[in-house]
């Protein structure tokens, strides 16, 4: 649990900083104080991200919990729709390449197949 706790403040840590990293890295002492940030939410001494995540996090994913399971479920449906239309497609295109495909080497293969003439069988000798 405490690795989970962790692991989601800092997710959530590392997507903020993405886009803030552009406004205050000009900052003095930044990376240092970033560091020092992340190894006070890994300490056992400190308990930071148990902290942040029983303080904020927790209470905000309760209150919003009804939303993302909808969002969740609402997902679910979308991807399997997606899934089946891009599935669709794919057998759609294998097929029309394997017609196309069947069509430039008829000639080919109605060529071949006109070199052995009765004629050319009957002339192999029998080995009975």
């Amino acid at each position: 649990v405490r690795w989970m706790m962790y692991w989601i403040v800092f997710a959530l840590f590392m997507a903020t900083e993405t886009f803030t990293d552009l406004l205050i890295s000009w900052f003095p002492f930044y990376y240092e104080v970033k560091m020092a940030f992340v190894i006070w939410l890994l300490s056992p001494y400190t308990r930071g991200a148990s902290l942040l995540y029983r303080k904020f996090i927790h209470p905000t994913l309760s209150r919003k919990e009804k939303e993302i399971d909808t969002y969740i479920s609402q997902a679910r449906e979308r991807s399997y729709a997606a899934m089946v239309r891009v599935g669709k497609r794919g057998l759609n295109l294998a097929a029309t390449a394997a017609v196309q495909a069947a069509a430039k080497s008829q000639g080919a293969l109605a060529g071949r197949l006109r070199s052995f003439s009765m004629q050319d069988l009957r002339s192999i000798p029998d080995e009975a």
